[in-house]
């Protein structure tokens, strides 16, 4: 097909485009829900202008411990009340983008352009035709898809199959292995490794970066080789020996250790704290120790003791930022997300300032914090 036969049916596509959003526009009472804005957010802040609209949201990890940061086109208002190109700013270090609902119109484009586009950014793009392929790529039900997306999704299905697809019924769940490390409780964990306390997972990570990570610049922000972990991950549920010398790479445990806290069925501050958490803004500067301390004080027992024995290490780790680059406010933004989230869904940008505001005073008063409080059969690195 002749570059011009691309460029004709392209302004074809474009025109459909544009017709389906005029119709689409005009069944709105409105171009954004109120529930989309974040009223928390100060009119002051630079990002207020993209926030409001709620285009752009946080949405936990994939399945490869990156952070998840979805773009929701149906959300974007005309340019005259938005400067579309600051939203350019969010493609800095992407690692992969997935396109859903790819029109004809982009395909055409991603045709026309694609010898003229990088090989190693083409290799990051992804086009999924349908929402539930997302699946195989990151945690679906953590992210927040606004409804006319759904709705866009089930008409497709239905144009494609001419009716809705019958529900599949779920099989269900398959109790964990008795060696399962990933994906189960603390309780679990104890009554499988003869009442140890602290995780096999966590103890051997911690044990291995306290020894050999300690000083490697950006440890727990690098990210590690997929398979690897896949790899890693299902020999600790099956109760082999893992060897980290054997894959050379400091940044593999520490992956290993944030997808192990991720997965726990319930997070290690608990969904009881998220409220209280979420609060520490409001408390007063000189206080906020205090009511961290209040809300550690709270946690369950076992909770309390595999925190303070990885908190206990993050210090550590803040202790010789001046060779990692890791201080308390860095490790913070790694961790903060992995140590609370709530019990639906995934945080909102909103919450993310709380809650790593929360984890940057436990680790940089961690003496302060978790003096009080001893628990028998405790340890610490």
């Amino acid at each position: 097909m002749s570059e011009i036969d691309f460029e004709e049916l392209a302004e074809i596509e474009l025109q459909k485009d544009e017709a389906e959003y005029a119709i689409m526009e005009k069944r709105k009472t409105s171009f954004t829900p109120a529930a989309c804005e974040d009223t928390e957010l100060s009119i002051n802040h630079p990002y207020y202008d993209v926030a409001r609209h709620g285009i752009v949201q946080l949405a936990g990890d994939d399945n490869s411990g990156r952070r998840v940061i979805t773009f929701s086109c149906c959300r974007m208002p005309p340019s005259h009340q938005l400067n579309h190109s600051r939203l350019l700013e969010y493609k800095k270090n992407l690692k992969a983008l997935y396109v859903v609902h790819p029109t004809n119109f982009i395909k055409i484009l991603w045709n026309i352009f694609k010898p003229l586009i990088s090989h190693k950014f083409g290799k990051k793009i992804t086009y999924l035709n349908y929402l539930s392929d997302l699946r195989e790529h990151l945690k679906y039900d953590q992210l927040n898809i606004p409804e006319d997306v759904i709705r866009h999704d089930q008409n497709i299905r239905d144009k494609q199959k001419g009716r809705p697809p019958p529900l599949a019924k779920l099989p269900p769940p398959r109790p964990p292995l008795p060696t399962q490390q990933f994906g189960v409780s603390l309780q679990y964990l104890k009554d499988k490794n003869k009442g140890q306390l602290i995780p096999p997972v966590m103890k051997q990570t911690v044990s291995y970066l306290k020894s050999k990570g300690l000083r490697v610049e950006g440890l727990f922000r690098r990210s590690a080789s997929i398979q690897t972990i896949k790899e890693i991950h299902k020999l600790y549920n099956q109760g082999k020996p893992v060897n980290f010398d054997d894959y050379g790479d400091i940044h593999i445990p520490a992956v290993i250790l944030k997808t192990f806290l991720r997965e726990l069925p319930q997070p290690l501050l608990t969904f009881e704290s998220y409220d209280q958490i979420l609060g520490i803004t409001s408390v007063e500067s000189s206080l906020r120790v205090t009511s961290c301390k209040q809300v550690i004080q709270g946690l369950p027992e076992h909770n309390y003791v595999v925190l303070k024995y990885l908190i206990c290490f993050l210090h550590m780790v803040s202790q010789e930022s001046i060779y990692n680059k890791m201080t308390g406010s860095n490790l913070a933004c790694v961790f903060g997300l992995n140590l609370i989230w709530p019990p639906k869904g995934a945080s909102s940008l909103r919450a993310l300032n709380p809650l790593n505001l929360f984890t940057e005073l436990l680790i940089d008063f961690y003496s302060k914090i978790f003096s009080s409080r001893t628990v028998s059969g405790e340890i610490l690195p």
